[in-house]
């Protein structure tokens, strides 16, 4: 079955130039195509595409503002004229990326890496509208730094005023999203409310000791 993509990009001949060399790829199915990221957050909810093909700068809002956005992260591959460097600056370098003039070899390659990827995630895996699964991954923002994560990965959400902090790796960004609101959309097999302050990743649990107050 062919992989939903979505088209994110301001320059309708780039747009039209991927398009074009996507009719090689026969996995690939183009599902619509946004000029700039409000339309894409509204064409991402709508359609729910597995993958999308984003350039970071167009007018207003960023291709990381976009995915900043968004409650679950599709599959990504960056379309841009930033260099390797740049992209390094936000930690994005483990993510696939084009460069324009896109090349249609670079394009394969990038390809066929996300459809392993999505196949991979799909066996045995269910219906994604249900609760947010251990597999799916968000885009994390915290200023200038970028993450995609697997929620596998985050040990730990700890909420701070309006914000949660999230914990993963050596990293704990802010994000403007309430404990509450992460609660509704986590799995309570995996995340537990331990309180006021905490959510927690059971499977980063080593062990429990009894507490004895007095």
């Amino acid at each position: 079955m062919a992989i939903k993509t979505l088209i994110i990009d301001d320059e309708r001949l780039a747009r039209s130039e991927l398009k074009k060399l996507l009719k090689e790829h026969k996995d690939i199915e183009i599902v619509d195509e946004a000029a700039n990221a409000d339309e894409g957050i509204m064409k991402i909810e709508t359609l729910q595409p597995e993958l999308i093909f984003l350039d970071i700068q167009m007018p207003g809002k960023t291709g990381f503002d976009l995915l900043a956005e968004l409650e679950k992260s599709p599959k990504v591959i960056f379309t841009t004229a930033y260099d390797e460097y740049a992209l390094k600056a936000f930690e994005v370098s483990a993510l696939d990326y084009l460069m324009k003039p896109i090349e249609p070899k670079r394009l394969n390659d990038a390809v066929q890496k996300l459809l392993y990827e999505i196949q991979k995630e799909k066996y045995g895996a269910g219906n994604s509208r249900g609760p947010l699964t251990e597999e799916d991954q968000v885009f994390v923002k915290d200023g200038e730094r970028c993450w995609f994560v697997k929620l596998h990965e985050i040990r730990l959400f700890e909420s701070v005023g309006n914000y949660a902090k999230v914990y993963f790796a050596n990293n704990k960004p802010l994000i403007l999203k309430s404990l509450n609101s992460l609660e509704e959309r986590l799995d309570e097999r995996t995340f537990f409310r331990a309180n006021r302050k905490h959510i927690i990743n059971l499977r980063w649990i080593e062990k429990i000791e009894p507490y004895f107050n007095g």
